[in-house]
């Protein structure tokens, strides 16, 4: 069977994964990636539009494999209009993005992104000690989850031991109303999947003001010009970013330019125990898939 693993990878990774009989292609070498597509089966699918005109250039595809769980990358009607399964991996991932959560808040906390600037230049070390007075612990906080499946769910009891109070919302479970987790939270975690209905839903000027907002989710949750204003003016005390609206995020971005804003490049979800989980699951499915056997996670 022919599986295309597309992502930009490591070299070992690479080693790894043709050792499983799958060929690893880069997001970023969109010449390679269309010599491949007429011949592939199953796609390995993590970031990069799975587009309808991609699966149009993919006459013998017959499943779309999502490594992580979050599917408005792939156009599921696209696929469905030819048969083409699609699936996900619900949970391989879950222990990797809260950790990462956990990690922006403390980072936003203790401006770690000013500290660590300020240590590296001439002077610094003694001018990162006029940040103390805005410095925070995490115990003692009110946390607010938006949304509650496998990430907070691991997060809630993590965040209690550090002594916080924790609010959770989603449409299916919660503890407190939407307006009550915002208005009420010191720290506000994003964990919804991007779908019509949530896309700009999250407008930081809705949160209590001096609090911080960490999105490890999709950035399209986030009305960024509501975000940008909220940290400009003082009403949020920082943010901690994994995601954003358009991705790759240009350099140039003004978000980038806030001290306050602790960034990384949506790479929450990616640890070599994720991968080795992800693959695994992705690898049974292929060979179900090839047996004629139902698939797991396939997405309705």
């Amino acid at each position: 069977m022919n599986i295309v693993f597309h992502f930009d990878g490591s070299a070992a990774l690479r080693a790894h994964v043709a050792s499983m009989g799958v060929e690893l292609c880069p997001e970023s070498d969109e010449a390679a990636f269309a010599r491949l597509l007429p011949e592939v089966e199953v796609l390995w699918h993590v970031l990069k539009p799975v587009t309808a005109e991609v699966i149009a250039r993919a006459p013998k595809l017959r499943l779309v494999h999502k490594i992580g769980s979050g599917v408005n990358t792939i156009d599921v009607a696209a696929c469905r209009a030819r048969g083409i399964e699609v699936c996900n991996l619900p949970g391989t991932n879950s222990r990797a993005v809260a950790e990462m959560a956990l990690l922006l808040m403390l980072a936003c906390l203790r401006r770690i992104r000013e500290l660590d600037t300020a240590v590296r230049k001439p002077g610094g070390w003694f001018e990162a000690w006029n940040l103390q007075d805005s410095f925070g612990e995490l115990g003692g906080r009110t946390v607010g989850l938006v949304g509650f499946g496998a990430v907070p769910k691991l997060l809630k009891p993590i965040l209690e031991a550090m002594g916080c109070r924790v609010f959770y919302w989603s449409r299916s479970a919660s503890s407190a109303n939407l307006e009550t987790v915002l208005s009420q939270s010191d720290i506000v975690s994003l964990h919804l999947p991007l779908t019509p209905e949530t896309t700009g839903m999250m407008d930081p000027r809705r949160m209590k003001r001096g609090a911080i907002l960490v999105n490890t989710a999709r950035g399209g949750l986030v009305n960024e010009a509501g975000l940008l204003e909220a940290l400009g003016s003082g009403h949020l005390r920082a943010a901690g970013l994994d995601v954003f609206g358009e991705e790759p995020v240009r350099p140039d971005h003004p978000l980038l330019a806030l001290p306050n804003v602790v960034a990384s490049p949506h790479l929450a979800w990616l640890t070599p125990e994720t991968i080795e989980r992800s693959l695994c699951a992705a690898l049974e499915n292929a060979r179900r898939l090839e047996r004629g056997e139902a698939l797991e996670n396939r997405v309705a």
